[in-house]
């Protein structure tokens, strides 16, 4: 039976890079996104230029029985998932009671429930196999949780503490549990209104093929958390450091747009 990793978000950003770079180490691929038209010319692309096996699925992870039913179409056709990257994921800028109730429910479902509901189902067929590696994506907010994105970093936090705790549940089983942590990156997840932030005027964002490499190396090789890049690396130990008012203070200044 053919082995595949299974890429959610894969159409864009950090999750269509790693695709271009897992398939460059021939490995067989299950991309997962929403748009149908894009997947299909990955599928074409990386297969003919890579001789590998790609497959793909339309799914709005945002509603979390699409992720079960991700799960039982891929067991339905009898797909060996070796390796799950929780890559999907969307945020937003804003005053919390000013921004969309149904925009956050929707993140939490898609940043939380749905990877929640796919590391369970595959993890638990990994464990039947005995070897199986699971890469979650955080995001270095959930070491610095900033204002007006309050509800992010909330469930980037979540995605730190539930891969470092099932990490440790399935220490021994064969199971690899990991976790990224990418800075402000160059990707279409970034709106009009965080451009105008401090932070992103004074902090040049990475190139998602970059963090892409990170990423790779981390799933196949790596152990625990992997934040990307010094800088970010260096930033996720200040709370630790400045006390939390300051820091919060400085956090908020960061995230206004004056």
């Amino acid at each position: 039976m053919k082995e595949y990793v299974l890429l959610t978000g894969a159409s864009s950003g950090i999750g269509y890079e790693m695709a271009n770079q897992l398939a460059a180490k021939k490995l067989n691929l299950i991309l997962v996104a929403r748009t149908e038209t894009k997947l299909q010319q990955m599928q074409a692309e990386l297969a003919n230029k890579y001789g590998i096996l790609v497959q793909y699925f339309v799914a709005d992870l945002s509603d979390v029985h699409a992720a079960i039913g991700l799960y039982k179409a891929v067991q339905q056709e009898n797909y060996l998932v070796t390796a799950l990257i929780n890559n999907a994921g969307i945020g937003n800028y804003g005053n919390f009671t000013e921004t969309p109730l149904e925009e956050e429910l929707s993140m939490i479902q898609l940043n939380i429930s749905s990877l929640v509901v796919l590391t369970k189902l595959f993890a638990k067929d990994m464990v039947s196999r005995k070897s199986g590696r699971i890469m979650n994506v955080s995001s270095l907010l959930a070491f610095l949780p900033f204002p007006y994105y309050s509800v992010y970093s909330a469930t980037k936090a979540f995605v730190m503490a539930f891969s470092e705790t099932l990490a440790a549940e399935l220490d021994g089983t064969g199971i690899i549990v990991t976790s990224l942590y990418p800075g402000t990156t160059d990707t279409g997840f970034t709106t009009d209104k965080m451009h105008s932030t401090n932070h992103y005027k004074s902090s040049k964002p990475m190139h998602p093929k970059m963090v892409a490499e990170q990423a790779v190396k981390h799933l196949l090789h790596g152990k625990g958390k992997k934040v990307v890049g010094f800088q970010n690396w260096f930033n996720s130990k200040l709370s630790s450091i400045v006390p939390d008012n300051i820091m919060m203070k400085i956090k908020k200044k960061l995230a206004s747009q004056q």
